[in-house]
C-alpha cells in the first residue's frame, strides 16, 4: 500500500459532515453554556474546542505500525453498521491487512487522558471507570467486513457518562472523558484486534472507522451530561 492510502475519512462525507456539524454547533451556539463543562474537565474552552478540532482532522490519519500476513482485502467500498457509513480506502495493492492508529481517534484522546490522568490524580477511580466501559464495549463490539470492528455510535457517550456519574460526581467530566476515550480504545478496539484476521479491512484503524465517531461524541455528549453536578460552582473554584 502507498502511504496516501493509510489516510482517509472513517465515514462517507455525508456523516462525517454530521461530525463537524456538532462540533460547530458546540463552537457557535453553546459556547457560553460549554464554558463551565471545559472548566470542569480541567482545560479551558478554547483548548478544547481545539482539541475537538484536532480530533476532526486528526482523523483522516492513519499511522500504520504492524503488517498482517496476507489474505484478500476489500477495497473502496462504503459499509452501513448501526446507521452510520464506514469508509474502506481504494488500495491498489490489496495484500494483507494493516493495523493502524488514528491520530484523531487514539493519539489525541491517549494523550489528553494521560495529562488529565496526572493532573487530576484520578489513578484509582481512572481505572476502575475506565474497565467498566472497556468490559461494556468489548460486549457491543461487532467485526464488522471491510472495516474492522465498530461499535454503536452513542454507546460510548451514555455508558460513560453513566459511569463517571456514579463514580466521582465532583471530577466527573475528566473521569469521563478518560474512560470514554481509553474505555473505549481498550475494549472496542486493543480486546478485538484477535478478530482483525479474515474481515478483509485493507486498515484496521485504533481509534478510526468503526469507534472514531464514537470517542469523538464522548469528548462533547459525556463531558456534558457528566459536568451537571454544579457546573458553575467548579468553574467558580477552577478560576
Amino acid at each position: 500500500m502507498q502511504m496516501s492510502e493509510y489516510h482517509y475519512l472513517p465515514l462517507t462525507p455525508g456523516y462525517f459532515a454530521i461530525l463537524v456539524a456538532i462540533y460547530l454547533l458546540v463552537l457557535v451556539l453553546l459556547v457560553s453554556t460549554l464554558r463551565y463543562a471545559f472548566l470542569s474537565l480541567g482545560v479551558s474552552s478554547r483548548t478544547a474546542l481545539l482539541l475537538l478540532f484536532g480530533s476532526l482532522i486528526g482523523s483522516y490519519f492513519n499511522i500504520p505500525i504492524v503488517q498482517l500476513p496476507p489474505e484478500h482485502v476489500m477495497s473502496g467500498e462504503v459499509r452501513d453498521y448501526f446507521g452510520m457509513y464506514y469508509v474502506i480506502p481504494r488500495v491498489e495493492d490489496l495484500q494483507g491487512p494493516v493495523i493502524a492508529v488514528n491520530v484523531g481517534g487514539a493519539v489525541i484522546p491517549t494523550m489528553v487522558s494521560l495529562y488529565l490522568l496526572f493532573t487530576r490524580r484520578l489513578w484509582l477511580r481512572g481505572l476502575i471507570a475506565t474497565a467498566i466501559v472497556a468490559l461494556v464495549l468489548h460486549w457491543l463490539a461487532q467485526p464488522v467486513r471491510g472495516v474492522g470492528i465498530a461499535v454503536p455510535i452513542f454507546w460510548p457517550a451514555v455508558v460513560t457518562a453513566i459511569v463517571a456519574w456514579l463514580l466521582a460526581r465532583e471530577n466527573a467530566a475528566p473521569l469521563a472523558y478518560i474512560a470514554g476515550s481509553m474505555g473505549t480504545l481498550i475494549g472496542a478496539d486493543l480486546s478485538n484486534l484477535y478478530q482483525v484476521r479474515g474481515l478483509g479491512a485493507p486498515v484496521a484503524s485504533i481509534g478510526g472507522a468503526g469507534t472514531f465517531d464514537g470517542i469523538f461524541l464522548t469528548g462533547i455528549v459525556a463531558v456534558l451530561l457528566a459536568s451537571l453536578y454544579h457546573p458553575r460552582h467548579q468553574a467558580a473554584q477552577v478560576s
